[in-house]
């Protein structure tokens, strides 16, 4: 699955997810989009099994944003965890 986090300064971020944005980024692939932010940094964090994520620029556009003032972040692992109940083993 491609994935990629953007990173925006809060204070310039204008993150517009309506209908326009949303059509954009589903014609690049995009299924699931989330958003985090701190006074400082807004995260947009977009995922798609045909979202290519060296497409980041059109998916900065989309968004609103500007290319110079944009960090990207490409995916590098991702793993699935769950909580398995003690059976009494140890772990090495």
């Amino acid at each position: 699955m491609g994935q990629l986090v953007l990173l925006m300064p809060t204070g310039r971020a204008q993150v517009p997810i309506g209908s326009t944005a949303i059509e954009a980024l589903a014609r690049l692939g995009v299924t699931s989009a989330s958003l985090a932010a701190d006074s400082r940094t807004t995260a947009i964090i977009l995922e798609g099994w045909a979202f290519d994520p060296a497409r980041s620029g059109a998916a900065i556009e989309a968004l609103g944003g500007s290319p110079e003032e944009t960090r990207t972040l490409q995916s590098i692992a991702h793993m699935a965890v769950s909580a398995a109940p003690n059976q009494g083993g140890s772990i090495p």
